[in-house]
């Protein structure tokens, strides 16, 4: 794999699970096995079994998810790092996590502590009152006059959750305002996708578990980024500890600006784009949000073939 100019590290997030994911990294070597052991020991849950031999319903559990994610994100850049000099780093959602561990702002054990912990709020988060749907096929203005009719119609919560490229959003809300935006989306010739979840991530709705999520950041040990790291709030970069602090305590309920973010590291300089985990579904992502720039690539490092051809 050949890198053209300077290098952004991408970390996916929630929806690029799948079967056997790090399995082979992880066997490769005792420092990438020790990540499993020890979100296993901090999660409480049998990570490597579940998805390297379990059942896809189980991986999709988001308290399973999060520190099985984390723990292939974690190994991955942990294979990668010798050969990479990243400019800044992101992570998408969940993947932040990874970002902040890359960049030395938090340490493996707090990284995986952290998620673990959020995948367990997010799941108690769901009351049954939430949802969230992917919108295909709409640009931005016409998915914010969807939100804000079926905002206005039913008068519940409603927000655009995440802004991944520019004709896919999720929107995320009131179960009632969701069904009723899914109504207009197809009115307005665009798809709308019903999303699997225990609740409305990314929206006021999770007000409660970010609360409690803000209790085990104030405990973590969070250090000035080492790397730049492009946070989903802002879609800027932050280096005072406590700020970053307030950042992730406030990502629950934020929007995903993962555009802006993209857009911001091109802006930067990066060119290569490398995401490191499995699917690829950020490096899918990179074309139509780069779509009016020249000169870049993604690289998705999804197995151990290619974090070794690096």
């Amino acid at each position: 794999m050949q890198f053209i100019g300077k290098q952004a590290v991408l970390f996916p997030g929630q929806g690029s699970q799948e079967k056997g994911m790090g399995r082979a990294l992880a066997e490769s070597g005792k420092e990438f096995m020790d990540v499993w052991k020890i979100a296993e020991r901090i999660s409480g849950h049998a990570l490597r079994e579940i998805f390297w031999d379990g059942e896809e319903k189980d991986m999709a559990d988001t308290r399973i998810l999060q520190p099985g994610l984390t723990a292939v994100n974690l190994t991955f850049w942990l294979k990668a790092r010798p050969k990479l000099d990243p400019l800044c780093v992101a992570g998408h959602s969940l993947g932040e996590f990874a970002a902040l561990f890359a960049a030395q702002a938090l340490s493996l054990e707090d990284t995986l502590e952290l998620v673990s912990i959020r995948g367990r709020l997010m799941s108690e988060a769901g009351d049954g009152k939430g949802a969230m749907a992917a919108i295909l096929k709409l640009d931005e203005q016409a998915v914010e006059t969807v939100v804000a009719q079926a905002a206005q119609q039913t008068g519940k919560e409603l927000r655009i959750a995440n802004y991944n490229t520019p004709l896919q959003f999720v929107i995320s809300g009131n179960k009632d305002a969701v069904a009723v935006a899914n109504e207009l989306v197809k009115e307005a010739k665009g798809r709308a996708v019903p999303l699997a979840v225990s609740g409305a991530f990314h929206s006021p709705l999770m007000a409660p578990a970010a609360a409690e999520l803000a209790k085990a950041l104030r405990k973590a040990d969070i250090r000035s980024p080492k790397i730049p790291v492009i946070f989903n709030v802002t879609a800027g970069d932050e280096t005072d500890p406590e700020a970053v602090r307030g950042l992730m305590g406030q990502q629950m309920t934020s929007s995903v600006l993962w555009i802006k973010t993209i857009r911001h590291q091109y802006d930067m300089g990066a060119r290569t784009f490398v995401e490191l985990g499995p699917k690829g579904v950020l490096t899918r992502m990179l074309k139509p949000i780069l779509d009016d720039r020249d000169g870049f690539e993604g690289l998705s490092v999804a197995n151990l073939e290619q974090v070794e051809a690096l």
